[in-house]
């Protein structure tokens, strides 16, 4: 009996010091809260598209993605160091290459080839 109550102690003291560090973690409360603000600039990005009408709308919605991306991507990229910081290079591209690519689905023929392949040149895809 005295063994689990000395583990039950021995749990919740781990459990609490672990919150404690946890709470001391400035990079991890300053990421909570930039992940935050990204998603609250993202639903308000989204609404702005609401009014909009095909393609516009669909390019107004990747842009705003676009940005989110970017934003969780500087988050994490700043909370992890220069590892998560390649990561977020690459997160970015590709949010900017799927707009380059909605914005051409408003052309036709030729116009939308060579936009797609000035999209890919751009972003290496």
């Amino acid at each position: 009996m005295k063994k689990i109550i000395a583990t039950m102690i021995f749990g919740v003291a781990a459990i609490g010091m672990q919150g404690a560090a946890f709470a001391a973690d400035p990079a991890g409360a300053q990421y909570k809260a930039d992940k935050k603000k990204a998603d609250a600039d993202y639903k308000t990005a989204k609404k702005k598209c609401g009014p909009l009408k095909g393609n516009d709308q669909d390019v107004c919605e990747k842009e705003a993605k676009a940005a989110h991306e970017s934003a969780l991507a500087d988050a994490k990229a700043k909370r992890k160091g220069a590892e998560a910081d390649k990561d977020a290079r690459k997160d970015k591209n590709d949010a900017n290459y799927d707009v380059a690519k909605e914005k051409c689905d408003a052309m036709s023929g030729d116009a939308k080839d060579q936009c797609v392949a000035n999209a890919k040149a751009k972003y290496g895809k």
